[in-house]
């Protein structure tokens, strides 16, 4: 699976976010600037797809 590494060489799923991996949803936090409250709320409108995710938050991905 291809995906992205942090520091830590936790990888993470760069097309999904899943909300259940802690990890994932802080490396995204930190990368947008935005807090996990926008990150669960982007996520239950639009679905788990990064994409869909970053322009519904106004980020790029």
């Amino acid at each position: 699976m291809a995906g992205l590494k942090d520091k830590r060489a936790f990888t993470i799923d760069k097309d999904r976010l899943d909300l259940s991996e802690r990890k994932a949803v802080e490396f995204w936090m930190k990368r947008w600037g935005v807090t996990q409250d926008q990150i669960v709320t982007a996520h239950r409108k639009v679905g788990r797809m990064i994409k869909d995710i970053a322009a519904e938050l106004g980020k790029k991905r």
